[in-house]
C-alpha cells in the first residue's frame, strides 16, 4: 500500500493570511507564528498577504475573496472567548463552517487558526505558549495541503 502524503513546503507559493482584530493580543502572537512558518518552509516574504478583519465572523468572507486571488494557501487566524452568552457558539461554529465551506468550495487550502478557548490563559497558552502555537500549526497545514493538492491533481 502506497501513502500520499504533502510536505509543508512554500517555495514558489503565495500565502493569504487573514488575520482577526478582536482579542488582538492573541491574534497578533498567531500571525507572528504563522508568517514565521511560513518564511522557515520557504515561502518569500514578498509571497505572504497579511489581511486584516474585524473578527473572526468576517474571517470566511474574506477566504473566500481571496479564493478568488489565485493564492495557493489561506491560513486564517482568530480567537473567540467563552463568554456568559450564546454569542461564542454562534459565532466560533460559522467561522468554522463557513471556511470550510470556502476550502471545499473553491479547492485552496485553508489553515483553521482558529482558537476557541474559555478565557485568556488558555488562547494564550495556544498562541506560543506551554500548550503550543495555533498560528504555527495553522501555517504548516496549509502549506502540507497545498502541496497534497498539487500531488494528487498531478497524478
Amino acid at each position: 500500500m502506497s501513502r500520499t502524503r504533502g510536505a509543508p513546503t512554500g517555495e514558489d507559493r503565495r500565502v493569504c493570511i487573514l488575520v482577526s482584530r478582536f482579542n488582538l493580543i492573541v491574534t497578533d502572537r498567531l500571525l507572528e507564528g504563522a508568517r514565521d512558518a511560513l518564511i522557515e518552509h520557504g515561502v518569500r516574504e514578498i509571497d505572504i498577504e497579511v489581511v486584516s478583519v474585524p473578527g473572526a465572523w468576517e474571517l470566511p468572507a474574506a477566504a473566500r475573496a481571496a479564493s478568488d486571488r489565485g493564492y495557493d494557501a489561506i491560513v486564517a487566524l482568530g480567537c473567540v472567548i467563552r463568554g456568559e452568552t450564546a454569542h461564542f457558539d454562534h459565532v466560533s461554529r460559522a467561522a468554522v463552517d463557513g471556511l470550510a465551506r470556502v476550502q471545499h468550495e473553491s479547492g485552496v487550502p485553508v489553515g483553521l487558526g482558529i482558537l476557541t478557548p474559555e478565557d485568556m490563559t488558555q488562547a494564550m497558552a495556544r498562541a506560543g505558549g506551554d500548550v503550543g502555537h495555533a498560528g504555527v500549526q495553522a501555517a504548516e497545514a496549509a502549506l502540507e495541503m497545498a502541496d497534497l493538492l498539487e500531488r494528487l491533481r498531478a497524478d
